[in-house]
């Protein structure tokens, strides 16, 4: 029986339990996944900002490089060897056009930081425009992505409500 674990913004999750997933919903955050393919161990984080935005202990548990550390850590407890760990990286849409770049710079983030610790990047789906679903299996290191499909929405012609209803439609 699959045991399902789900993480949000700014949280992490590891595992040694080869019946776990670990899922999460992503927009123009970044998660990334770090498994040891010898300890067959692995885990995920939600990255909200790449950046520190600000001087709270909240702020600085969504910086990238906290949530980074924070799941190394957490896999190193669990007995994955630092120069064993592999990545897969998701995330970074641009959600909505012309409002920030929140989504791009995610992505850098995560590929810098990867490269900056020799951690070897096997697979990534970034950027674009769409959000993703990830399920993530720990102990093997393999991924499924279902990303959200265009959907084109049709306006329906209104009509005018009956001139005996209370109910006002605007």
């Amino acid at each position: 029986m699959t045991r399902r674990l789900f993480i949000t913004q700014g949280e992490h999750c590891v595992s040694a339990d080869s019946n776990a997933t670990i899922s999460t919903i992503l927009g123009s955050c970044v998660a990334c996944c770090l498994w040891d393919p010898l300890a067959q161990v692995g885990g995920m984080n939600h990255i909200l900002l790449a950046t520190n935005a600000g001087n709270s202990s909240s702020a600085l548990q969504i910086s990238g490089v906290h949530a980074m550390e924070l799941l190394i850590n957490d896999l190193l407890k669990i007995g994955a060897a630092r120069e064993r760990l592999l990545a897969k990286v998701f995330g970074g849409a641009q959600m909505i056009a012309g409002l920030s770049n929140i989504g791009p710079a995610n992505c850098d983030f995560a590929l810098t930081y990867l490269r900056t610790e020799g951690i070897a990047c096997k697979a990534q789906s970034l950027g674009g425009d769409k959000a993703r679903q990830v399920i993530f299996f720990p102990t093997t290191g393999a991924v499924r992505v279902k990303t959200q499909q265009t959907r084109v929405v049709e306006l329906m012609p209104t009509t005018p409500p009956d001139q005996g209803s209370d109910l006002e439609l605007f």
